[in-house]
């Protein structure tokens, strides 16, 4: 099962929150404490983000953080990369690495096509559609699932 790691499942919620308070600046602990996330995490996540040039930072005693640009520019593709490298679904459909199977292998060239299509609906699928309101029928209860005061939630592709 291909599925996405609760860090980038956190830093979704968290570029979500401030996709939704832009264009204020929003602290570590500010976002911590609405996303319920705690703020060890959500600083770490936050410096991954900036690295990644997806959020900006202001230092100082009024700043904070902000979206880099509109989230109907940031996709989902680029959250993955930035939170876990670039996706990969087979050691061949990697930049990184070569398959010690690679010249006998009849299935490789599939592999990384299946990638490429995977990666492109990723970069097709933006963080305002990530945001966009479910509708009702489909929404949690008020009551959200937790782990140790953290939210459960992991997202397959």
């Amino acid at each position: 099962m291909l599925r996405i790691s609760r860090l980038t499942d956190y830093g979704t919620m968290v570029l979500a929150e401030l996709a939704a308070q832009c264009p204020q600046l929003r602290s570590a602990g500010q976002l911590a404490e609405t996303t319920r996330i705690g703020h060890p995490t959500v600083s770490k996540l936050l410096k991954s983000l900036a690295r990644a040039g997806l959020v900006n930072s202001e230092r100082g005693s009024h700043g904070g953080y902000t979206l880099s640009r509109p989230a109907d520019e940031i996709s989902a593709a680029q959250i993955i990369d930035a939170l876990e490298g670039p996706l990969s679904i087979t050691e061949c459909s990697s930049t990184e690495g070569q398959c010690d199977f690679e010249a006998w292998c009849h299935v490789g060239s599939a592999w990384q096509q299946i990638n490429e299509r995977i990666r492109g609906t990723l970069g097709e699928v933006s963080l305002a559609d990530l945001c966009a309101e479910k509708p009702a029928s489909r929404q949690p209860s008020a009551q959200r699932p937790t782990d140790g005061g953290r939210p459960t939630s992991h997202k397959s592709l």
